[in-house]
């Protein structure tokens, strides 16, 4: 062990002078004297050049502004004329001579040099939005880059189904877990989903433990702490973050869905707490999540009319429209979208009209944030856009991809972008303006399929899931997120040009299909 005291650390070396001391004295061998061999002769060789080192040093380069100020020659008396140079000098000479002539200058000096200061201080000619109109000119090739990566935990990987960004500030997200494929939930499969922080994407911030695995999970707009979520049994839960990762209230199974709940929404109200689902049991339920244990309302999605569950078309996707209060649309299994209207008088009623547009589910279905009566659906190997006015066919729709499409939405800064997601884990970007044959930009996001697209409100990061449950973030360029100059102008001229030549087609074959009859 070595021992000191703590007072003697670090204190300064004292050095002295001694003197010289033997440490080693090796004695001649002469036994050696026989090996030793003379080297005859002997070269050596010097090399003779001074030592060079080379430094490199980038200086900053000084900014150098010229500025002027306009100065115009005034202030001769009368009786001389300013352009006669004779004239002129000899009254400068004059004043020269003159006692208050240094006063004067003396006090106009201090008034020019602060007005010369705030010359070069103050730019009156600077263009304050001459950059924008740059932006508008140059056309950027589009392009996103993924910015973080979040993968489901466990070792049996399920299907992100759904992600719901935080309100406002979008920090964190929500994601629901779930394996949709029928009858392949393993007995090691966790039925837990998870609330992310982007800046901790390696940890989740909670764990939502519900009693049967999330297909849905939304963050209520007024009041960030409380999440709703649909069951794959059928069951609706709400958590408040506050108090934990279990629910704070089920739903009874015996008054809830017998499918899975494929859609969940918020409703407006005053007090924050109502909400409506849909399901593949061809029924809407709404709730209160104050009373969650039976629903408030009931509405059986039967085209014919009559409120049979067995006749009821089972809904995939739900949409709501905070600006139309009492409208909903549901895209069901069938490739059929059903218009409602909850505050009709009667049961039959409430079905206000039907679009028939894929040949398998609608996945995506989302009205137009700038015009509300022009609404997206994604399906079968399709997006198509529809107008609320033309109910026999959609307006504008995109080619047909060689893979399945799995979902869709729109920007939400820019009225004629959306983006669609596919089978084969690909996100197409279209820009309905600029072209329509093809997607503005696509990326290849994973190899397995992507199962859930969600947009920030400002329109610059979206998220999707993936099958395997990893959830890939990819920040949009700002051409894709800014809107352009006249863009709405633009796209509400182009909606209303393919409605009114969808209606025309409409009518044309009406006319035909009656000729028909007639012969």
């Amino acid at each position: 062990v070595y021992t000191r005291k703590r007072s003697e650390f670090g204190r300064p070396c004292c050095f002295s002078d001694r003197p010289a001391k033997v440490m080693v004295d090796i004695p001649p061998d002469p036994s050696m004297a026989s090996s030793f061999i003379l080297r005859n002769p002997v070269d050596s060789s010097v090399q003779h050049s001074s030592e060079m080192s080379e430094h490199e040093v980038n200086t900053e380069s000084v900014k150098v502004e010229s500025r002027g100020i306009n100065h115009v020659e005034g202030g001769w008396p009368k009786d001389i004329k300013p352009q006669e140079a004779e004239q002129t000098s000899r009254f400068r000479k004059k004043v020269e001579k003159d006692e208050n002539y240094v006063n004067t200058i003396m006090h106009l000096s201090t008034l020019m040099e602060h007005c010369v200061r705030q010359n070069n201080t103050v730019n009156i000619y600077e263009e304050y939005f001459g950059e924008e109109e740059m932006v508008e000119m140059e056309y950027e090739t589009p392009f996103a880059k993924t910015i973080n990566f979040i993968r489901d935990p466990n070792i049996t990987k399920r299907t992100a189904t759904h992600l719901s960004w935080y309100p406002d500030t979008c920090m964190k997200l929500a994601v629901a877990y779930c394996s949709l494929e029928f009858q392949q939930n393993m007995n090691n499969m966790s039925f837990d989903s998870y609330i992310w922080d982007l800046e901790n994407p390696k940890n989740p911030e909670l764990v939502l433990k519900p009693s049967s695995p999330l297909v849905t999970l939304e963050y209520n707009p007024k009041d960030s702490h409380i999440l709703l979520g649909g069951c794959y049994n059928g069951q609706m839960a709400y958590w408040d973050t506050r108090k934990g990762g279990l629910p704070v209230e089920v739903s009874t199974v015996e008054l809830s869905h017998r499918d899975p709940v494929y859609g969940a929404i918020w409703l407006q109200s005053k007090t924050g707490t109502e909400c409506f689902s849909a399901s593949t049991d061809g029924q809407v339920l709404w709730w209160d999540i104050r009373k969650l244990s039976e629903p408030t309302e009931t509405l059986v999605l039967d085209t014919t009319r009559r409120g049979l569950l067995e006749n009821a078309l089972g809904a995939v996707t739900l949409e709501f429209e905070p600006t139309m209060p009492t409208k909903f649309m549901v895209g069901t299994e069938q490739g059929i979208i059903i218009v409602c209207n909850r505050k009709a008088k009667t049961p039959a009623e409430k079905i206000t009209s039907t679009y028939s547009g894929h040949h398998g589910p609608v996945y995506a279905l989302a009205r137009n944030p700038f015009y509300p009566k022009v609404f997206l659906t994604v399906g079968d190997w399709t997006a198509r856009i529809w107008s609320e006015e033309t109910k026999e066919s959609s307006i504008m729709s995109t080619k047909y991809h060689l893979s399945y499409l799995t979902d869709g939405c729109w920007s939400t800064v820019r009225p004629a972008v959306f983006f669609t997601s596919r089978s084969d884990g690909t996100l197409d970007v279209w820009d309905f303006l600029f072209k329509q044959k093809d997607p503005s930009l696509t990326l290849k996001v994973c190899d397995e399929p992507l199962s859930s697209l969600r947009l920030q409100d400002n329109g610059r990061v979206i998220g999707c899931g993936s099958k395997l449950g990893t959830v890939t973030l990819l920040e949009i360029s700002s051409g894709l997120c800014t809107l352009q100059r006249n863009e709405k102008n633009l796209a509400t001229a182009m909606f209303e040009r393919e409605t009114k030549r969808e209606k025309i087609l409409e009518a044309r074959h009406r006319e035909m299909r009656l000729k028909e009859r007639t012969r």
